[in-house]
Protein backbone atom coordinates (compact mmCIF):
# COMPACT_ATOMS: atom_id res chain seq x y z
CA UNK A 1 0.00 0.00 0.00
CA UNK A 2 1.05 3.01 -0.66
CA UNK A 3 1.06 5.84 1.68
CA UNK A 4 1.92 9.58 0.89
CA UNK A 5 3.19 12.57 2.79
CA UNK A 6 2.19 16.15 1.48
CA UNK A 7 4.14 19.37 1.60
CA UNK A 8 1.77 21.64 3.44
CA UNK A 9 0.72 24.48 1.49
CA UNK A 10 -1.42 26.90 4.20
CA UNK A 11 0.15 30.16 5.44
CA UNK A 12 2.56 29.93 8.38
CA UNK A 13 2.83 26.09 8.65
CA UNK A 14 6.14 25.18 8.57
CA UNK A 15 5.33 21.49 10.15
CA UNK A 16 5.67 18.31 8.14
CA UNK A 17 3.15 15.07 8.95
CA UNK A 18 6.55 12.68 8.51
CA UNK A 19 10.25 12.32 9.57
CA UNK A 20 12.54 10.07 8.63
CA UNK A 21 12.55 8.47 11.90
CA UNK A 22 8.98 7.58 11.08
CA UNK A 23 9.49 6.87 7.21
CA UNK A 24 11.92 4.13 8.12
CA UNK A 25 9.17 2.77 10.41
CA UNK A 26 6.23 3.30 7.88
CA UNK A 27 7.96 1.17 5.82
CA UNK A 28 8.69 -1.65 8.28
CA UNK A 29 4.85 -1.90 8.03
CA UNK A 30 5.05 -2.76 4.35
CA UNK A 31 4.12 0.90 2.79
CA UNK A 32 5.59 2.29 0.28
CA UNK A 33 5.94 5.95 0.98
CA UNK A 34 5.99 9.08 -0.93
CA UNK A 35 7.10 12.37 -0.23
CA UNK A 36 6.05 15.56 -1.95
CA UNK A 37 9.34 17.77 -2.51
CA UNK A 38 9.98 20.14 -0.16
CA UNK A 39 7.90 18.69 1.99
CA UNK A 40 10.38 18.58 5.03
CA UNK A 41 12.29 22.17 4.17
CA UNK A 42 10.41 24.35 7.13
CA UNK A 43 11.31 21.39 9.70
CA UNK A 44 15.25 21.12 8.63
CA UNK A 45 14.67 17.64 6.66
CA UNK A 46 15.57 17.70 3.42
CA UNK A 47 14.38 15.22 0.66
CA UNK A 48 18.08 13.05 0.69
CA UNK A 49 17.38 12.52 4.58
CA UNK A 50 14.21 11.15 3.23
CA UNK A 51 15.32 9.38 0.51
CA UNK A 52 17.93 7.90 2.92
CA UNK A 53 15.30 6.84 5.14
CA UNK A 54 13.14 4.89 2.38
CA UNK A 55 11.02 7.17 0.66
CA UNK A 56 10.37 7.97 -2.81
CA UNK A 57 10.96 11.55 -3.43
CA UNK A 58 7.73 12.89 -5.54
CA UNK A 59 7.50 16.02 -7.63
CA UNK A 60 4.32 17.12 -6.72
CA UNK A 61 0.75 16.18 -4.73
CA UNK A 62 -0.67 14.23 -8.00
CA UNK A 63 2.47 12.04 -8.40
CA UNK A 64 2.50 11.66 -4.54
CA UNK A 65 -1.10 10.93 -4.15
CA UNK A 66 -1.42 8.59 -7.14
CA UNK A 67 -2.00 5.61 -6.07
CA UNK A 68 -2.40 6.47 -2.24
CA UNK A 69 -4.30 4.10 0.06
CA UNK A 70 -2.95 6.46 2.91
CA UNK A 71 -2.53 10.07 3.32
CA UNK A 72 -0.55 12.28 5.78
CA UNK A 73 -0.99 15.41 6.22
CA UNK A 74 -0.64 17.99 9.09
CA UNK A 75 -3.29 20.98 8.07
CA UNK A 76 -6.54 19.71 5.95
CA UNK A 77 -5.41 19.83 2.26
CA UNK A 78 -7.51 22.50 0.08
CA UNK A 79 -10.12 21.26 -1.88
CA UNK A 80 -7.67 21.24 -5.15
CA UNK A 81 -5.77 18.84 -3.55
CA UNK A 82 -8.36 16.78 -1.91
CA UNK A 83 -9.29 16.39 -5.37
CA UNK A 84 -6.56 14.53 -6.54
CA UNK A 85 -7.17 12.08 -3.53
CA UNK A 86 -7.88 8.32 -4.73
CA UNK A 87 -11.63 7.37 -3.52
CA UNK A 88 -11.35 5.28 -0.64
CA UNK A 89 -8.47 6.41 0.39
CA UNK A 90 -7.57 6.92 4.20
CA UNK A 91 -6.74 11.22 5.15
CA UNK A 92 -4.73 11.33 8.54
CA UNK A 93 -5.04 14.66 9.49
CA UNK A 94 -6.03 18.04 11.62
CA UNK A 95 -8.79 18.39 10.00
CA UNK A 96 -10.52 21.68 12.00
CA UNK A 97 -14.07 20.42 10.78
CA UNK A 98 -16.10 22.49 13.22
CA UNK A 99 -14.47 25.78 11.32
CA UNK A 100 -15.88 24.74 8.24
CA UNK A 101 -19.87 23.23 8.37
CA UNK A 102 -19.19 22.25 4.43
CA UNK A 103 -16.49 20.03 4.82
CA UNK A 104 -17.34 17.02 5.99
CA UNK A 105 -20.39 16.77 3.73
CA UNK A 106 -17.63 17.25 0.81
CA UNK A 107 -15.37 14.49 1.95
CA UNK A 108 -18.08 12.12 2.31
CA UNK A 109 -19.12 12.71 -1.04
CA UNK A 110 -15.77 12.31 -2.60
CA UNK A 111 -15.21 9.38 -0.66
CA UNK A 112 -12.03 9.81 1.40
CA UNK A 113 -12.17 8.37 4.75
CA UNK A 114 -10.69 11.04 7.28
CA UNK A 115 -9.57 11.02 10.83
CA UNK A 116 -9.09 14.20 12.24
CA UNK A 117 -6.52 13.38 14.75
CA UNK A 118 -7.56 16.46 16.80
CA UNK A 119 -10.99 14.81 18.11
CA UNK A 120 -9.13 11.95 19.70
CA UNK A 121 -10.57 10.77 22.77
CA UNK A 122 -8.47 12.02 26.18
CA UNK A 123 -8.51 7.94 26.96
CA UNK A 124 -5.33 6.53 28.41
CA UNK A 125 -4.65 4.43 25.44
CA UNK A 126 -4.68 7.22 23.22
CA UNK A 127 -1.81 9.51 24.67
CA UNK A 128 0.65 8.73 22.64
CA UNK A 129 -1.05 9.74 19.47
CA UNK A 130 -2.80 12.71 21.07
CA UNK A 131 -1.61 15.43 18.75
CA UNK A 132 -3.64 18.55 20.76
CA UNK A 133 -1.46 17.75 23.98
CA UNK A 134 1.83 17.19 21.37
CA UNK A 135 1.81 20.48 20.09
CA UNK A 136 0.10 22.20 23.02
CA UNK A 137 3.08 21.17 25.13
CA UNK A 138 5.44 23.42 22.44
CA UNK A 139 3.06 26.05 22.48
CA UNK A 140 3.07 26.72 25.64
CA UNK A 141 7.41 26.81 26.04
CA UNK A 142 7.58 28.65 22.70
CA UNK A 143 4.88 31.18 24.61
CA UNK A 144 7.14 31.97 27.68
CA UNK A 145 10.43 31.85 25.30
CA UNK A 146 8.72 34.98 23.39
CA UNK A 147 7.37 36.12 26.09
CA UNK A 148 11.13 36.90 27.18
CA UNK A 149 11.97 37.86 23.99
CA UNK A 150 9.53 40.29 23.75
CA UNK A 151 9.97 41.61 27.29
CA UNK A 152 11.93 44.58 28.08
CA UNK A 153 13.21 44.21 31.48
CA UNK A 154 14.56 40.65 33.01
CA UNK A 155 12.78 37.68 33.95
CA UNK A 156 14.21 36.20 36.93
CA UNK A 157 15.59 38.70 39.70
CA UNK A 158 18.78 39.85 40.15
CA UNK A 159 21.36 40.81 42.75
CA UNK A 160 23.83 42.93 41.95
CA UNK A 161 26.52 45.41 43.07
CA UNK A 162 24.58 48.02 41.30
CA UNK A 163 21.40 47.06 42.93
CA UNK A 164 18.45 43.98 42.81
CA UNK A 165 16.41 44.17 39.53
CA UNK A 166 12.72 42.24 40.17
CA UNK A 167 11.96 39.22 38.71
CA UNK A 168 8.83 39.69 36.04
CA UNK A 169 5.52 38.94 37.11
CA UNK A 170 3.86 36.56 35.04
CA UNK A 171 -0.04 35.80 34.72
CA UNK A 172 -0.94 32.45 32.49
CA UNK A 173 -5.11 32.19 31.66
CA UNK A 174 -5.45 29.14 31.17
CA UNK A 175 -4.27 25.64 32.56
CA UNK A 176 -4.57 22.69 29.79
CA UNK A 177 -1.21 21.59 28.59
CA UNK A 178 -0.11 24.65 26.96
CA UNK A 179 -0.97 26.52 30.00
CA UNK A 180 0.69 23.95 32.46
CA UNK A 181 4.28 24.41 30.33
CA UNK A 182 4.23 28.07 29.79
CA UNK A 183 3.74 27.91 33.61
CA UNK A 184 6.62 25.91 34.14
CA UNK A 185 8.97 27.22 31.38
CA UNK A 186 8.50 31.03 33.01
CA UNK A 187 9.40 29.55 36.61
CA UNK A 188 12.59 28.01 35.21
CA UNK A 189 13.40 31.61 33.39
CA UNK A 190 12.84 33.03 37.12
CA UNK A 191 9.23 34.56 36.60
CA UNK A 192 7.02 34.95 39.69
CA UNK A 193 4.04 33.09 38.09
CA UNK A 194 0.24 32.97 38.69
CA UNK A 195 -2.52 31.28 36.16
CA UNK A 196 -6.14 30.66 36.17
CA UNK A 197 -8.60 27.92 34.63
CA UNK A 198 -12.45 27.53 35.25
CA UNK A 199 -11.57 23.61 35.74
CA UNK A 200 -11.46 22.38 39.68
CA UNK A 201 -8.78 20.01 38.44
CA UNK A 202 -6.59 22.54 37.05
CA UNK A 203 -6.05 24.58 40.61
CA UNK A 204 -3.85 21.49 41.88
CA UNK A 205 -2.16 20.95 38.85
CA UNK A 206 -1.35 25.03 38.78
CA UNK A 207 -0.45 25.01 42.24
CA UNK A 208 1.99 21.73 41.99
CA UNK A 209 4.08 24.02 39.54
CA UNK A 210 4.53 26.39 42.01
CA UNK A 211 2.27 29.07 40.33
CA UNK A 212 -0.32 30.97 42.55
CA UNK A 213 -4.11 29.87 41.57
CA UNK A 214 -6.51 33.03 40.27
CA UNK A 215 -9.75 31.80 40.26
CA UNK A 216 -13.67 31.94 41.39
CA UNK A 217 -13.82 29.30 43.43
CA UNK A 218 -17.71 28.28 43.72
CA UNK A 219 -20.25 25.83 43.28
CA UNK A 220 -20.68 26.42 39.06
CA UNK A 221 -16.85 25.96 38.85
CA UNK A 222 -17.21 22.42 39.89
CA UNK A 223 -19.22 21.74 36.63
CA UNK A 224 -16.72 23.27 34.06
CA UNK A 225 -14.70 20.44 32.64
CA UNK A 226 -16.41 18.33 30.54
CA UNK A 227 -15.86 14.50 30.05
CA UNK A 228 -13.59 15.13 27.60
CA UNK A 229 -11.35 17.27 30.36
CA UNK A 230 -11.92 19.97 28.30
CA UNK A 231 -13.42 23.36 29.47
CA UNK A 232 -16.98 23.79 29.32
CA UNK A 233 -18.73 27.36 28.66
CA UNK A 234 -19.93 29.21 31.94
CA UNK A 235 -22.66 31.30 32.64
CA UNK A 236 -22.66 34.96 32.31
CA UNK A 237 -23.08 35.47 36.16
CA UNK A 238 -19.67 33.40 36.44
CA UNK A 239 -17.84 35.47 33.70
CA UNK A 240 -18.74 38.35 35.21
CA UNK A 241 -16.90 37.57 38.57
CA UNK A 242 -13.89 35.81 36.54
CA UNK A 243 -13.52 38.84 34.33
CA UNK A 244 -13.49 41.08 37.17
CA UNK A 245 -10.68 39.11 39.18
CA UNK A 246 -9.09 38.60 35.91
CA UNK A 247 -9.02 42.55 35.08
CA UNK A 248 -7.50 43.32 38.70
CA UNK A 249 -4.74 40.31 38.29
CA UNK A 250 -3.98 41.48 34.66
CA UNK A 251 -2.73 45.15 35.77
CA UNK A 252 -0.58 44.02 38.35
CA UNK A 253 1.25 41.44 35.90
CA UNK A 254 4.47 42.29 33.59
CA UNK A 255 3.04 39.61 31.14
CA UNK A 256 0.21 37.54 30.28
CA UNK A 257 -0.47 34.17 28.28
CA UNK A 258 -3.37 33.78 26.93
CA UNK A 259 -3.92 29.71 26.43
CA UNK A 260 -8.04 29.57 26.78
CA UNK A 261 -10.28 27.06 24.13
CA UNK A 262 -13.25 25.50 23.98
CA UNK A 263 -13.60 22.48 21.74
CA UNK A 264 -15.42 23.83 18.56
CA UNK A 265 -16.36 27.18 19.35
CA UNK A 266 -14.36 30.67 18.70
CA UNK A 267 -11.91 31.06 21.34
CA UNK A 268 -13.15 33.44 24.87
CA UNK A 269 -12.65 37.05 24.71
CA UNK A 270 -10.78 37.37 28.65
CA UNK A 271 -8.94 39.80 28.38
CA UNK A 272 -10.70 43.26 27.18
CA UNK A 273 -9.68 46.37 25.98
CA UNK A 274 -10.06 48.57 29.16
CA UNK A 275 -7.55 45.72 30.76
CA UNK A 276 -4.86 45.68 28.02
CA UNK A 277 -5.04 50.06 29.09
CA UNK A 278 -4.35 49.17 32.47
CA UNK A 279 -1.31 47.37 31.92
CA UNK A 280 1.97 49.59 32.25
CA UNK A 281 4.00 50.40 29.63
CA UNK A 282 6.28 47.70 27.93
CA UNK A 283 4.01 44.58 29.70
CA UNK A 284 3.37 41.68 26.98
CA UNK A 285 0.65 39.57 26.00
CA UNK A 286 1.41 36.75 23.93
CA UNK A 287 -2.00 35.23 22.79
CA UNK A 288 -1.89 31.56 21.66
CA UNK A 289 -5.61 31.27 20.76
CA UNK A 290 -4.78 34.08 17.70
CA UNK A 291 -5.80 31.32 15.21
CA UNK A 292 -9.47 30.63 17.12
CA UNK A 293 -10.21 34.44 17.46
CA UNK A 294 -8.31 35.16 20.14
CA UNK A 295 -8.76 35.59 24.18
CA UNK A 296 -7.42 39.30 24.25
CA UNK A 297 -9.58 42.30 22.16
CA UNK A 298 -6.89 43.45 20.84
CA UNK A 299 -5.06 40.55 19.02
CA UNK A 300 -4.58 40.52 15.56
CA UNK A 301 -4.11 37.13 14.46
CA UNK A 302 -0.65 36.58 12.14
CA UNK A 303 0.49 39.93 14.22
CA UNK A 304 2.41 41.66 16.66
CA UNK A 305 0.92 44.85 17.88
CA UNK A 306 1.95 47.52 20.14
CA UNK A 307 -1.04 49.67 21.96
CA UNK A 308 -0.87 52.82 22.47
CA UNK A 309 0.11 52.77 26.33
CA UNK A 310 3.32 50.60 25.00
CA UNK A 311 1.43 46.96 25.28
CA UNK A 312 3.13 44.26 23.11
CA UNK A 313 0.40 41.77 22.08
CA UNK A 314 1.68 38.63 20.23
CA UNK A 315 -0.58 37.35 18.32
CA UNK A 316 1.36 34.77 15.79
CA UNK A 317 -0.47 32.01 14.04
CA UNK A 318 0.42 28.15 14.55
CA UNK A 319 2.31 28.77 17.37
CA UNK A 320 3.80 25.22 17.04
CA UNK A 321 4.86 26.41 13.77
CA UNK A 322 7.33 28.34 15.28
CA UNK A 323 9.14 25.34 16.85
CA UNK A 324 8.53 23.12 13.54
CA UNK A 325 11.39 20.58 14.57
CA UNK A 326 10.02 19.45 17.30
CA UNK A 327 6.61 19.81 16.77
CA UNK A 328 6.83 17.66 13.22
CA UNK A 329 8.73 15.05 15.21
CA UNK A 330 6.17 14.42 17.99
CA UNK A 331 3.06 15.10 15.27
CA UNK A 332 5.15 12.64 13.05
CA UNK A 333 5.63 10.12 15.93
CA UNK A 334 1.51 10.88 16.99
CA UNK A 335 0.24 9.65 13.39
CA UNK A 336 2.64 6.38 12.93
CA UNK A 337 1.73 5.65 16.44
CA UNK A 338 -2.30 6.17 15.46
CA UNK A 339 -1.68 4.01 12.25
CA UNK A 340 0.30 0.72 13.81
CA UNK A 341 -2.29 0.83 16.72
CA UNK A 342 -4.62 0.09 13.44
CA UNK A 343 -2.30 -2.05 11.55
CA UNK A 344 -3.39 -5.81 10.19
CA UNK A 345 -0.24 -7.44 9.82
CA UNK A 346 -1.54 -10.11 7.70
CA UNK A 347 -3.26 -7.96 4.94
CA UNK A 348 -0.84 -4.72 5.15
CA UNK A 349 -3.52 -2.40 5.33
CA UNK A 350 -5.43 -0.25 8.69
CA UNK A 351 -7.94 -1.77 10.14
CA UNK A 352 -10.20 0.15 11.65
CA UNK A 353 -13.32 -1.04 14.16
CA UNK A 354 -15.94 0.78 13.51
CA UNK A 355 -16.75 0.26 17.79
CA UNK A 356 -13.35 1.05 19.12
CA UNK A 357 -13.62 4.22 21.14
CA UNK A 358 -10.53 5.84 19.43
CA UNK A 359 -11.65 4.81 16.00
CA UNK A 360 -15.33 6.66 17.18
CA UNK A 361 -13.75 9.43 18.11
CA UNK A 362 -11.52 10.70 15.26
CA UNK A 363 -13.74 9.12 12.27
CA UNK A 364 -15.47 12.00 10.25
CA UNK A 365 -16.51 9.86 6.69
CA UNK A 366 -16.18 6.58 5.95
CA UNK A 367 -16.77 4.59 2.51
CA UNK A 368 -18.95 7.83 1.34
CA UNK A 369 -20.51 8.62 4.38
CA UNK A 370 -20.20 10.84 7.33
CA UNK A 371 -20.11 8.71 10.98
CA UNK A 372 -19.19 10.93 13.47
CA UNK A 373 -22.33 12.01 15.06
CA UNK A 374 -21.08 15.70 15.77
CA UNK A 375 -21.61 16.18 12.10
CA UNK A 376 -24.24 13.65 10.64
CA UNK A 377 -26.91 15.88 8.62
CA UNK A 378 -29.57 15.31 11.09
CA UNK A 379 -27.06 16.75 13.70
CA UNK A 380 -26.06 19.56 11.73
CA UNK A 381 -29.72 20.97 10.82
Amino acid sequence: MRLAVLKEREAFETRVAATPETVKKLVGLGLTVAVETGAGLGAAITDSEFTAAGAEIAPNAEDALRGAGIVFAVQMPSEEIRALIPRGALLVCIAGAFANPALVPALAEKGIDTAAMELLPRITRAQAMDVLSSQANLAGYRAAIEAAAAFERSFPMMMTAAGTVAPARVFVIGAGVAGLQAIATAKRLGAIVSATDVRPAAREEIRSLGATFVGVEDEEMKTAQTAGGYAREMSEAFRQKQAALIAETVAKNDIVICTALVMGRKAPTIVTEPMVGGMRRGSVIVDLAADAGGNCALTRPGEMVTTENGVKILGWRNWPGRIPVAASNLYARNLFTFLSAFWDKETKAPKLPETDEIVKGVMLTRAGAVVHPEFLPSRAA
